[in-house]
């Protein structure tokens, strides 16, 4: 262990004495050295700072000369930091006399992390009331700087449900209708969490009820979430025979006003209407806006609480208020009914509601069509339930309908989220697994396992090679994305699988039709890598948790070049995909590279042909003979580079290329 490691795990222990024998006596540039960084685990101020050690923290600076300024990597809660200044590390663990230290040392207050998080959001993040206080009401800390997310120390205190830390900002002026980057107020994060006592503060505050960028009111957010307490409080003044407000779920935001909490004191009411102790609730929510929070809410306890009986109790209060006053308020028709929800329609009386009650798989399917109705396809909750509905069908072995549901939610990804979401990405994932299992149950159980027929993998193949597609037509490139790596293998995962299904010879030409359009989109993955070189990468199997295909795959590598995939592509490395499969061993797929014409004289950036990567100690490297496959014009090109003697202008542009491949 180095001398810096020992200074750092001193710091973090708190060790002053051990501290000062290591640092005392030496000059500036060692105390410098000994005090900065530690191998991406920050430096000794920054951990002694994140564990509260305050005479290692002012040895540290007093005697030593650390920067408080200086940032490095912090661990909170199994999370990395990047970025972090000791400050904020010793407000997010609460240190107040360590936070009171630095700043008397000439800290930054408002001084970020990487994602543009405060101190003072790290206090409030996690509960150390007097840590806010100190840094509001001693150092005016800025309580509006928002991290990356746009997310205020007012918004993430709300979240957390920290009631006095909300209440403290409020008075001290906090926006309390801030927006994020996705639209939502504090109130929607007091929803979300369930944090009724915090919401009616902020309604006090003249919070309003507005829509995030889903078109969500805090509403809606309660009852996806399944706070029944934060909906109950903001439906409860619904009056009967209320004027029905068309469209107004769909068109505007809420009406609902601002109900004054009890002991609420807001310092940022307009100066006309001076903060008191109780508001009476000026415009209650409509009558449209109840019925679909309550069809939301029983919607979610079918599939997150997965209580069937009280998702009906809510239901029938929404049916009653649909038929209140004689005047039913209608549900909108669908354009067209779904097969993968069984053509199920909404119900529309108490009579068909009460007959649910005796078809379990019916309200599961009632709650996927209320959840797409309010939320609309581009929410992500709409697409995730549609899937969790799937996986749970799948558990108790009924394949088809998952894959019905499957397709579904995938087409309502592809058609509403950008390419290459993390949801997407997720649901191409759960097919490849599950064809996965079903082709090895299937092998298992022969003519009694489950079909999987060539359809159904195509289809998703085919939506893979789309987004493929959509993702490339980005304004900006994909490039090196980890995103995309992952998408380009699980094609070829899903590649791997339909070789192991029976074709036709329609079918075999439309499955290479697919593949010609992967390969004419010419994408790349880490590091340069075509689709053939991940092909002979051993490093694609590892695509997700469960196994899939097994990489290098031949006949995945004969698919591409029937279709037509360059065997001399190049990535970063100047490696061709002979190279990657020199490197992962391969040599009955290094035979079949070289029968497509790939060179096996070929050198890569470092000037190693495919042959020299291979083991010395495998059979392979004496049964391929790298001279059996070497032309004249091959040698005659390596002899012009070799001696540098100049071409470039006195041959054909094709010939140079030649050249500057071997």
């Amino acid at each position: 262990m180095d001398l810096r490691t020992v200074v750092y795990n001193a710091a973090r222990d708190g060790k002053l004495q051990l501290l000062q024998k290591l640092l005392s006596g030496r000059s500036r540039e060692e105390l410098d050295e000994l005090t900065g960084e530690v191998a991406g685990e920050g430096t000794p101020l920054l951990i002694a700072s994140r564990y509260g050690h305050l005479d290692v923290v002012e040895y540290l600076v007093d005697r030593c000369g650390a920067s408080v300024e200086a940032s490095g990597s912090v661990h909170f809660d199994g999370e990395t930091i990047e970025g972090a200044p000791p400050l904020w590390a010793a407000s997010a663990a609460g240190h107040l006399d360590v936070v009171q230290s630095l700043l008397r040392r000439g800290a930054s207050v408002n001084r970020t992390t990487r994602t543009n998080s405060t101190p003072l959001r790290a206090a409030c993040f996690d509960g150390h009331l007097e840590v806010v206080r100190y840094l509001v009401g001693e150092h005016q800390a800025d309580l509006e700087v928002a991290n990356r997310h746009g997310h205020t120390c007012l918004m993430i205190s709300c979240y957390k449900g920290h009631r006095e830390i909300a209440r403290y900002l409020l008075e001290q002026g906090a926006q309390v209708n801030r927006r994020s980057a996705k639209g939502n107020t504090a109130l929607h994060d007091c929803a979300e969490s369930g944090s009724l006592e915090i919401l009616q503060l902020l309604l006090g505050c003249n919070a309003r009820m507005e829509r995030d960028g889903y078109g969500m009111t805090p509403l809606l957010a309660a009852s996806v979430t399944g706070h029944t307490n934060i909906v109950e409080y903001l439906i409860q003044e619904q009056p009967a025979g209320m004027e029905v407000q068309p469209g107004l779920a769909q068109e505007g935001p809420s009406s609902l006003g601002c109900v004054k909490s009890q002991g609420a004191s807001c310092c940022n009411s307009s100066p006309e209407e001076p903060p008191s102790e109780t508001y009476e609730s000026c415009c209650p929510t409509s009558r449209e806006a109840a019925v679909e929070a309550l069809e939301l809410l029983g919607a979610t306890y079918v599939d997150k609480k997965r209580d069937l009986l009280g998702a009906l109790k809510h239901w029938r209060r929404a049916m009653e208020l649909r038929h209140q006053g004689g005047e039913y308020l209608p549900k909108p028709e669908p354009p067209q009914l779904v097969l993968a929800y069984d053509y199920s329609r909404e119900v529309s009386t108490a009579e068909e509601l009460e007959a649910l009650i005796t078809d379990p798989d019916e309200m599961r399917m009632q709650a996927l069509l209320i959840r797409e109705r309010i939320l609309g396809p581009s929410h992500p909750d709409t697409s995730y339930y549609i899937r969790y509905r799937g996986a749970v069908y799948a558990d108790s072995g009924n394949f088809e309908r998952c894959i019905r549901l499957w397709k579904y939610a995938l087409d309502m990804q592809q058609n509403n989220l950008e390419p290459l979401s993390p949801m997407t990405a997720s649901s191409f994932l759960s097919f490849a697994e599950l064809f996965s299992y079903v082709l090895q149950d299937r092998a298992a159980k022969g003519s009694l396992g489950t079909q999987i027929g060539f359809a159904d993998l195509m289809g998703v193949l085919c939506k893979g090679v789309r987004e493929v597609e959509r993702a490339l037509q980005l304004p900006k490139e994909p490039g090196d994305s980890v995103q995309f790596t992952k998408a380009l293998a699980i094609i070829l995962h899903l590649l791997y699988l339909l070789e192991k299904v029976e074709c036709t010879p329609d079918q075999e030409h439309l499955k290479h039709q697919t593949v010609y359009r992967l390969l004419k989109c010419a994408p790349r993955g880490k590091n340069g890598f075509t689709p053939l070189h991940m092909a002979v990468d051993k490093d694609t199997t590892n695509v997700g948790r469960y196994p899939v295909g097994r990489f290098p795959s031949l006949q995945v590598v004969k698919v591409l070049l029937d279709c037509g995939a360059d065997p001399d592509s190049r990535d970063f490395d100047n490696n061709t995909p002979l190279h990657i499969a020199a490197q992962n061993n391969c040599p009955g797929i290094m035979n079949a590279l070289i029968e497509a014409g790939a060179h096996m004289d070929a050198t890569n950036a470092f000037k190693k042909t495919a042959y020299e990567l291979l083991d010395e100690k495998l059979l392979a490297k004496s049964t391929i003979q790298p001279f059996n496959y070497v032309t004249l014009q091959c040698l005659a090109a390596r002899t012009l580079d070799k001696n540098k003697i100049p071409y470039k202008g006195f041959i054909p542009e094709e010939l140079e290329a030649f050249i500057e491949l071997h």
